[in-house]
């Protein structure tokens, strides 16, 4: 836990849980199961969440709820935009129906802040916020941000219908790592079918030792499939992996590549990208940083 993070869209990070298991490819080379088998892998927190492989750290599948982190959120009076569990998957099958209604009780007794949770488990999150409906005799807070993880166009065929039909003020989906094209226009982001569409779409490359690169053309069909529909678009990052000017050749990038001793990936479309690391990579996309957020109490009309 920790009332900072650097995560983009995110102002601090809330980890009652952690732990989980490999599920899709995004989670390949997962930055939290990296972290959990590396920097953190001795304290008792974490020990004994991952076992190492040719890859590197690999989950164990054992998911924990560490109590002492349980009531973070009310100690936190200034708001944040809390990025919940970063370190695990509130909706993993191995977590207790009673974590999750613990956690999402101190949610409901901490309305001060934005609670942005992320799940693979598309299906275990529509069920669970459906009976919490009915045990509540209510909608879920407007405070309460539900999204999917959704690397490629299989996950969003397989995860967004799923997420739409999840009680929630917000639907949202991180496309991050982004492995592929999503196609996102126009079922998911127009109102009609389903009644109720995306509210805010995240994307970005991926970062880390291991790192696969992100076409640009990628990221610029999903930022303009939102802008085209009114639906906050944030880039979060390149990742490791920045693009060269569009028109270098295969010759001069790898030039290029070499002089600054990177690696360099070109694809058939004759788009070139260069390695550099995610701080040089940045985050702007065509000139420009995408930093738009849902306005939850102020829902577009149907």
């Amino acid at each position: 836990m920790a009332d900072k993070t650097a995560i983009e869209w995110a102002e601090a990070s809330w980890n009652p849980l952690v732990g989980c298991s490999v599920v899709s490819p995004g989670c390949t080379h997962c930055y939290a199961m990296r972290e959990a088998g590396g920097r953190l892998a001795n304290l008792p927190k974490y020990r004994g969440l991952t076992l190492g492989s040719n890859a590197g750290p690999v989950w164990t599948g054992e998911v924990r709820l560490w109590e002492r982190a349980l009531d973070q959120p009310l100690r936190w009076t200034k708001p944040r935009r809390i990025f919940v569990n970063s370190m695990s998957d509130l909706f993993h099958e191995t977590v207790p129906s009673g974590w999750i209604k613990r956690i999402l009780d101190v949610m409901r007794n901490a309305p001060q802040h934005v609670y942005q949770i992320l799940t693979k488990r598309a299906d275990r999150m529509k069920e669970f916020m459906a009976w919490w409906v009915v045990q509540h005799v209510e909608q879920p807070p407007s405070n309460w941000w539900l999204g999917v993880s959704v690397e490629d166009q299989p996950r969003a065929v397989e995860r967004i219908p799923l997420l739409l039909e999840t009680p929630a003020a917000v639907h949202w989906i991180s496309a991050e790592p982004l492995l592929g094209p999503v196609d996102l226009w126009p079922g998911w982001l127009c109102y009609g079918y389903p009644k109720t569409p995306l509210d805010w779409v995240v994307a970005g490359g991926e970062s880390g030792p291991r790192a696969r690169a992100m076409h640009p053309d990628w990221a610029r069909a999903m930022r303009d499939q939102c802008r085209a529909t009114g639906v906050p678009f944030f880039f979060k990052q390149w990742g490791e992996w920045a693009p060269a000017p569009e028109e270098m050749n295969f010759a001069e990038g790898a030039a290029l590549a070499c002089r600054g001793n990177h690696e360099f990936e070109q694809w058939s479309s004759g788009h070139t990208m260069i390695r550099v690391g995610k701080k040089a990579a940045g985050r702007l996309l065509d000139g420009r940083e995408w930093n738009e957020y849902p306005a939850p109490a102020r829902r577009r009309a149907a």
